[in-house]
């Protein structure tokens, strides 16, 4: 079993039952799969100064935190100045950052 992140503690015990009753065959994958949509951190979108708040209290330039993202420094040039918006995987590790801060991808 990999390791998640929950929005909270009540959530990732809920998450947890559920998929030991997934595991005995008491609810069907798709209840499970919206089990996982609830419980686990949400993806929300980041404002340009909401990515470079992120990037100043890490303490890092935006060439160390392209590192840590695995984009470019450019890249983060660009969210931090709204050229651009970030997604996918990138947004994620944005929201998990916020939420732990940069040691929580580290």
């Amino acid at each position: 079993m990999r390791k998640r992140k929950y929005r909270s503690d009540a959530l990732a015990a809920v998450h947890e039952t559920m998929e030991g009753l997934y595991e005995a065959r008491v609810i069907p994958k798709t209840t499970m799969r919206k089990f996982d949509g609830l419980c686990l951190t949400p993806i929300e979108p980041l404002a340009p100064e909401e990515i470079q708040a992120l990037r100043m209290e890490a303490g890092v330039s935006q060439n160390v935190f392209a590192r840590y993202l695995n984009v470019g420094k450019k890249l983060i040039s660009e969210w931090e100045r709204g050229l651009k918006t970030p997604s996918g995987p990138s947004l994620k590790l944005l929201c998990l950052i916020r939420r732990g801060g940069l040691e929580a991808i580290a």
